[in-house]
């Protein structure tokens, strides 16, 4: 067989990644750490993860459905859960009662599904302000749940990661629930709300973007390390003449003569039209500013003054997550889960 590398590469940080874990761990005092591992691990590959945190001491998953839930299925033991956060489906049903995963019934209709099909345990979401997913905490959340064996009830923080009042509210509210409502164990706490304190653990806290680097609050920087580190491979070096342009729209004009490199990285491997002018590669410790509109599949950067770079070589992407967004102006969520398929996917 052939071998084949791609002219991208992302390298992840394994260490980082347990060290992440291991501090948000710390943060919820007695409370178990589980994981969020939805979107293929935020974009890191959700078994290679798993399998990870598996060692660290991590017992308990979430994904959003189940067609994640199947990739993670060998996974799964009696001292391991998995979750499903979306719930279950009719078209689900069938592949929810034969699985080893859990899911978090959401709406009335899911757990009149569930009761019908004599599922076994479950979780429950109950929505304490977001409006997006759960039953309403304003109902009467322990009769809707009668006769259900729930492991876990949850909510979800919808705006821990910025000081307000609606997520002390929401504390609130799930803390008067956790008193009228039979589970195993409660959980409320995501990344933000885990750097909030103790207060909001309850039994078990579900980071997400934080193990892979994300700093959601300010109690979390210098806390959290960087796990994904994109690389690109240089296509071409070229001279360009003042006066000349580089990219669509002619939106970079060079004032003197300059070098650039023109790197396989573009927009359809997430690194997005965001960073056009305004992103940076990294070699030998000097940042290299991206120039013109980043395209389909290139992106070009100066490399003036580093006569040795040339085809073939590699550049390291500036993409700590906070500095990353701040000059995309996309979120750390998109910067994470937006990286292709066409990266290789390296583990350290």
């Amino acid at each position: 067989m052939i071998e084949f590398s791609a002219p991208l590469r992302l390298r992840m940080d394994e260490g980082a990644l347990l060290s992440n874990w291991r501090w948000l761990k710390r943060q919820g005092g007695g409370a178990a750490c589980g994981a969020a591992i939805k979107a293929d691990g935020y974009g890191l590959g959700a078994a290679e993860v798993m399998r990870r945190l598996l060692d660290a001491g991590c017992r308990d998953f979430f994904v959003s459905n189940w067609a994640e839930a199947a990739v993670l299925e060998s996974l799964v033991t009696e001292e391991v859960s998995l979750s499903v956060l979306h719930g279950v489906r009719e078209e689900d049903l069938a592949v929810a009662l034969a699985s080893r995963a859990r899911p978090v019934l959401c709406t009335e209709w899911q757990i009149a599904r569930w009761k019908q099909s004599g599922g076994g345990p479950c979780d429950v979401m109950v929505d304490t302000g977001m409006n997006r997913l759960g039953l309403d905490w304003r109902g009467d959340v322990p009769a809707r749940v009668a006769g259900l064996e729930v492991a876990t009830l949850l909510s979800h923080l919808a705006s821990a990661d910025e000081d307000g009042p609606l997520t002390p509210r929401q504390l609130e509210r799930f803390s008067a629930l956790q008193g009228q409502v039979k589970a195993a164990r409660y959980s409320l706490a995501n990344s933000a709300g885990i750097c909030m304190g103790s207060d909001y653990a309850f039994d078990m806290t579900r980071p997400g973007i934080a193990l892979y680097g994300g700093v959601p609050r300010r109690e979390a920087a210098g806390n959290i390390r960087q796990v994904v580190f994109p690389e690109t491979q240089v296509l071409q070096r070229r001279r360009v003449r003042a006066g000349d342009t580089i990219g669509y729209n002619a939106t970079y004009l060079a004032a003197k003569d300059m070098e650039i490199a023109v790197l396989n990285l573009g927009y359809a491997d997430g690194y997005l039209r965001g960073f056009s002018g305004r992103g940076s590669m990294s070699a030998g410790g000097r940042h290299l500013p991206v120039v013109g509109r980043i395209s389909m599949d290139l992106t070009a950067v100066d490399v003036g003054g580093l006569p040795d770079i040339s085809e073939g070589d590699w550049l390291e992407v500036d993409y700590k997550l906070v500095d990353a967004a701040a000059a995309s102006g996309l979120s750390q969520y998109e910067l994470l889960t937006g990286l292709g398929a066409r990266f290789d996917r390296i583990w350290r």
